[in-house]
């Protein structure tokens, strides 16, 4: 710990009594509506993408929620995300890495959905085809579009939105405490995330501030 932060175990109460009455997520919530307000847009989103990273585990990681990826060859966790168009957290699940995309989007998009009524069209990749569009739809009232890849295009491609999460991704392995998944708890795990876009989005409004100053 920082020489001026107080004892570890105390730092860990409050962390996990936020963690539990759901104070990380109010906290980032509400700087995501500034940040959204500071750059002219409405504080909530009405469009938005979700996608699924999966990284490796640390040993500390039980079995009861961990799994092996066998698409990406990975044996850890699986981070499903929905972000705005600006590449802000709308909702975050952790899963063991075998949770199909599909089942795992079921959950959080309905999570998304009802704590973002303006929320009208969510773009994914191939990966969450078939009857989740249908269910989106229906039980949702949320279009789920499916951005796929031409089959004529070879090597690396950068799908229309897509690079949007993709960017989101990447910030999140710039965090050294999420380059790999080392909670024991999967609501940890997700803290964790809504904390480090907490620090991003913290820094964006600091920087817009010190330029009008």
């Amino acid at each position: 710990m920082p020489a001026d932060f107080p004892p570890w175990d105390r730092v860990y109460a409050f962390f996990r009594r936020w963690r539990d009455h759901a104070l990380v997520k109010e906290f980032h919530d509400r700087l995501r509506a500034r940040v959204r307000e500071r750059l002219g847009r409405e504080a909530e989103p009405t469009a938005g993408v979700i996608d699924s990273l999966s990284v490796k585990a640390d040993a500390i990681v039980g079995a009861d929620s961990r799994g092996f990826d066998g698409g990406k060859h990975v044996n850890g966790r699986k981070r499903h995300v929905a972000v705005d168009i600006l590449g802000l957290l709308l909702g975050v699940m952790v899963t063991a890495a075998d949770t199909g995309d599909r089942t795992a989007a079921q959950v959080l998009l309905r999570q998304v959905a009802d704590a973002h009524h303006r929320l009208a069209l969510i773009r994914a990749d191939g990966g969450y085809t078939g009857s989740l569009v249908e269910y989106c739809l229906a039980a949702l009232a949320l279009a789920l579009a499916i951005v796929k890849r031409s089959d004529d295009r070879k090597g690396f491609v950068v799908l229309p939105k897509r690079w949007i999460v993709e960017r989101f991704f990447a910030h999140l392995m710039r965090s050294r405490r999420l380059a790999r998944d080392f909670e024991r708890r999967t609501t940890s795990a997700e803290a964790m995330i809504y904390w480090s876009m907490t620090l991003l989005m913290t820094r964006r409004l600091a920087r817009s501030d010190s330029g009008r100053a």
